[in-house]
């Protein structure tokens, strides 16, 4: 039970990270190179750990935010932040937001219209931000991801159970428009690498929570959170495979005959009996990192003003007001972008990368990190290699345009 008491912010990282990359681009994978992508898929996740992991890990040892570290390396990676969350935040949220729309319009079936869905998902989630806090979004997360495991988990057996004939297991290299895909797939698989600051500002609240956490509690809560999105990221590939592989269906761009596309395919090869366990498994999927990114961007955002300005003032409600008006905004009047701003959101989240990658590393391994809570040389080591691999992806993937 005490150990179950320490986890949260490991649950909240899986809980930004399922989403978008795992109903949308794995089952995407899955639907349209079956098995193909599994080498992508093990890559990305294996190279991408130790740069998530310092996040926690920088927090657990001084008890600062990664942006608090990047300050004091030098004030120029604070502004080059603080322009790209700028340029992301409301195109990231406006694209998990409205994938959750969709799936809640299939769902409940009230009403088709995304903008009154997306809008009001938005103020519920910034109302169970302002009175609940930290603490709610910690306990609400448990159950969420208990619910998404047991739903997703479910669906997969019986799509094994179901299928007379597996997808073949050659892997893929995609090319021509097949590679923009891949690299939306990577960027976003299991998270873009800004997420690792979100976990270590859920860390540091963590740790306002319950007093003397140790590293090996920190990494362990990471790990349960990391692990859960490999799972699931698999899970979603496999019921891409299973359910849709050759289906020879073109899928939307749009939030909600995405939503129905994905929820009538699966229902179609699964049963009438098991749709409203998809539908729930994919609704709490998306619920789940549109309440995260909501609550983590304005954190980012009040950390870094507050450095940038030297003050002490708590600017998290403001930027949570800002968020979710520019977010509806988007969806009244932008909604026809959408398909576009979601591209661009997800190459630049794969191009900036390597960038978050090295910064994270030099942090680790600079004079503020404390000796004691420093990586094992291997992995330090390793972080290297992933490194030199995520550099030479995206040079190779600027090369190709």
């Amino acid at each position: 039970m005490d150990k179950i008491k320490k986890l949260g912010p490991g649950l909240l990282f899986a809980g930004a990270a399922i989403g978008v990359s795992h109903l949308v681009y794995s089952t995407r994978a899955g639907a349209d190179y079956g098995w193909g992508l599994i080498w992508a898929f093990l890559i990305i996740n294996i190279f991408k750990y130790p740069f998530f992991e310092f996040g926690p890990r920088y927090a657990v040892a001084t008890g600062e935010t990664l942006i608090d570290g990047y300050g004091k390396i030098g004030k120029k990676y604070l502004w080059f932040y603080a322009i790209l969350n700028t340029a992301n935040m409301f195109t990231i949220q406006a694209a998990v937001t409205v994938v959750t729309a969709g799936l809640a319009a299939h769902f409940f079936g009230i009403t088709g219209d995304i903008a009154i869905w997306g809008s009001s998902i938005i103020i519920i989630c910034s109302l169970l931000l302002i009175v609940g806090k930290y603490k709610l979004l910690d306990r609400l997360m448990k159950f969420i991801i208990m619910l998404l495991t047991f739903c997703t988990f479910l669906a997969l057996i019986i799509a094994f159970d179901n299928s007379n004939e597996l997808p073949p297991l050659i892997q893929v290299l995609p090319k021509g428009t097949g590679l923009l895909f891949l690299i939306a797939f990577m960027g976003w698989m299991p998270a873009p690498m800004d997420i690792s600051i979100w976990h270590s500002i859920w860390s540091v609240e963590k740790q306002k929570e319950i007093k003397n956490i140790s590293l090996k509690d920190t990494i362990y809560d990471f790990n349960v959170g990391y692990l859960a999105t490999i799972l699931l990221g698999f899970c979603f590939i496999g019921l891409g495979a299973l359910v849709m592989f050759n289906s020879q269906i073109e899928f939307s761009n749009k939030g909600l005959v995405f939503a129905s596309q994905l929820i009538d395919l699966y229902t179609l090869n699964l049963g009438e009996s098991f749709s409203t366990i998809i539908s729930l498994a994919a609704f709490t999927t998306m619920f789940s990192t549109t309440i995260t990114t909501l609550d983590a961007s304005p954190r980012a955002f009040s950390k870094t003003i507050q450095l940038l300005t030297k003050t002490n003032t708590n600017y998290y409600l403001f930027f949570l007001l800002t968020l979710s008006t520019g977010t509806i905004a988007i969806f009244l009047f932008f909604q026809s972008e959408m398909a576009i701003l979601v591209q661009v959101a997800t190459v630049l989240s794969f191009m900036t990368t390597p960038f978050f990658a090295w910064i994270n590393l030099k942090l680790i391994s600079s004079k503020f990190m404390p000796l004691e809570f420093q990586p094992k040389k291997s992995l330090i080591i390793f972080s290297w290699f992933g490194l030199l691999f995520l550099s030479a992806f995206t040079i190779g993937y600027l090369i190709s345009l």
